[in-house]
């Protein structure tokens, strides 16, 4: 693939993706997502075998960015407690097209469990799935390692990991940038909830960065 196929296979990745987050995926049509970037419908099929296989390939690299932001993020910290205040501080820096990315994770998960007959959007769908097993594989080690040195209460890593990611997806079900709350107090409600599933006491300091 040249340099000017992955840009624009990026454009219409991230039109696809403000199109699903902000109308659904249903009710966008794929011939929206073409005059959006400029070409024709008929061009969408160089990069993308279906409206479907784009939504796979949103959702796969979504899932991955967040794995790999994680792995990031939990490595450089010195101890598991500043680790996971960075992990669940970094959920909620975030740009108004990942907001509309995880509106649409949250929105189509249900997709994933869907066997597909075609070849391309099998495969896609399969590495999304395999993205979301090792995002929660990622979630339940650093939990159960914090467990063992002592940093957290002894529980169940995964059924804590799944707690604490519907309690995070929940959020996209009903946020929106231009909505009632900002995202700042969002956060820390958030924040606090899920360090309380953990078992650790939240840090009464962030109170005073809230904003309305």
């Amino acid at each position: 693939m040249t340099r000017a196929d992955r840009d624009k296979r990026h454009e219409i990745l991230a039109a696809a993706t403000r199109r699903f987050g902000r109308d659904g995926y249903e009710h966008t049509k794929w011939a929206d997502v073409a005059a959006d970037v400029g070409v024709g419908p008929t061009a969408l099929y160089h990069y993308f075998e279906s409206k479907q296989h784009c939504l796979y390939v949103i959702m796969d690299e979504a899932i991955e960015g967040f794995r790999s932001r994680f792995a990031e993020l939990t490595s450089q910290a010195p101890d598991p407690l500043q680790a996971l205040a960075a992990v669940l501080e970094d959920c909620f820096d975030l740009t108004e097209q990942e907001i509309m990315c995880n509106r649409v994770l949250v929105s189509e998960q249900g997709l994933l469990s869907v066997p597909r007959p075609s070849p391309r959007e099998e495969e896609a769908r399969q590495a999304a799935r395999a993205r979301t097993r090792e995002l929660e594989f990622a979630w339940a080690s650093f939990l159960a390692a914090a467990m063992r040195q002592g940093a957290l209460p002894e529980n169940d890593p995964r059924l804590l990991t799944r707690a604490i990611l519907g309690l995070y997806n929940s959020i996209w079900q009903w946020y929106r940038p231009d909505g009632i709350h900002g995202m700042r107090p969002v956060a820390d409600f958030f924040q606090d909830r899920a360090l309380a599933m953990i078992g650790v006491a939240a840090d009464g300091r962030r109170r005073s960065r809230m904003v309305a």
